[in-house]
């Protein structure tokens, strides 16, 4: 769960150093903020009763409230709802406190798919309405009777190019090699495809990779324990660590990686390599508040390939659709974890395992690095 709100958090953050570079104008930008001025305040989507005329979309908090007013801010005149961003975080437990009292207060979640999986099976959301939600613009991650993919990002490699002279890392395999590579390491302080990432170094095939071989993946990262200088908290750490040479490799989220290349004038490289897509959801709490028609329109909203393009414009957050990344410019393809020239590169993230085995690997996992 804290993976999603970091990473969300740290998108907005981005965007922010995107406009200060000159490549997200501030009147877009701000279009989001202005847009959550606007709107009544968050207790208002606490209050929500059934069939309200609004839509209740809860996400992780921070810069991503103003965010989704942002990406989203046509929903309002396409279906007349209006549309109440609520940053609470929607939590496994949030979720089924809210549905087994009968007091629930959000419309869609911006979720882990693993957690709709789980939710689903124990009759704790709506089934989506896929006569309403068009399936077939979902190309990458996941569709099911309870969650559909609703936007992905990647974990990638990142790498000091002066520290390898002509050499460059293109697998998790040359990032455990610190002979050939030499120097300090980073990952990231949770779990999310760091399992992944030390199987495909151990060596095994991506289309084996499932379900996962914890013990080895657990023994492969104890081994490259003593070359980790630091488990990153935030994506503004990983880029300090790169951009000032502490560390010549590191595991980053892709919004990042791209920010670091253009900070150290090409220095500091990435590739989608072997990168693990995480793709993200959108589920509906049974008994929403402003009933499940409202719900499935805002989702089938979200999913509508120019959307999605926006949302890539301003956060990097790759599309879910093809025919969405067929509307993205040259210079956005190629940052576009789903892009054709992208995506046969990397692994995308199994979530019906995690959804099975998330809550105790995670605990072994943490242990091991001392989290």
């Amino acid at each position: 769960m804290k993976e999603k709100q970091e990473f969300l958090e740290d998108a907005l953050m981005v965007a922010a150093e995107r406009m200060k570079r000159g490549r997200l104008s501030r009147r877009g930008f701000n279009a989001g903020l202005a847009a959550l001025m606007g709107s009544a305040v968050m207790g208002a989507a606490r209050r929500a009763h059934a069939d309200t005329g609004r839509v209740v979309v809860v996400n992780w908090g921070g810069d991503a409230v103003p965010g989704f007013q942002k990406a989203y801010a046509g929903f309002g005149e396409a279906s007349g709802l209006e549309l109440l961003v609520d940053g609470s975080g929607p939590s496994e437990g949030a979720v089924k406190t809210q549905v087994n009292s009968g007091a629930v207060r959000w419309d869609v979640c911006d979720g882990e798919m693993y957690s709709a999986y789980r939710l689903g099976r124990d009759e704790l959301l709506e089934a989506l309405d896929y006569d309403v939600i068009d399936k077939s613009l979902i190309d990458f991650g996941d569709v099911h009777d309870h969650g559909v993919a609703n936007y992905t990002y990647s974990y990638v490699i990142a790498f000091d190019t002066e520290a390898f002279g002509d050499r460059r890392p293109t697998s998790w395999k040359d990032f455990w090699d610190v002979e050939t590579f030499p120097g300090k390491r980073t990952l990231y302080r949770w779990m999310s495809a760091n399992l992944e990432c030390a199987l495909l170094a151990d060596g095994v095939a991506p289309e084996e990779l499932y379900p996962l071989d914890v013990d080895r993946a657990l023994a492969k990262i104890e081994e490259l324990l003593p070359h980790i200088l630091t488990h990153w908290a935030t994506g503004a750490e990983s880029q300090q660590l790169l951009r000032d040479g502490e560390v010549a490799m590191g595991q980053v989220w892709n919004t990042r990686a791209a920010l670091i290349k253009e900070d150290t004038g090409g220095r500091v490289d990435w590739t989608f390599d072997g990168g693990i897509i995480s793709p993200s959801v959108w589920m509906v709490p049974k008994g929403n508040p402003g009933g499940a028609k409202a719900a499935m329109d805002f989702i089938a909203y979200a999913l509508r390939p120019e959307v999605q393009v926006k949302l890539m414009e301003a956060y990097a957050m790759g599309p879910v659709s093809a025919a969405a990344n067929d509307l993205l410019s040259p210079e956005l393809a190629l940052a576009n974890p789903t892009s054709p020239e992208n995506f046969g590169k990397q692994v995308l993230l199994n979530n019906k395992w995690h959804a099975d085995h998330y809550g105790e690997t995670l605990e072994r996992y943490l242990a091991l690095i001392g989290a």
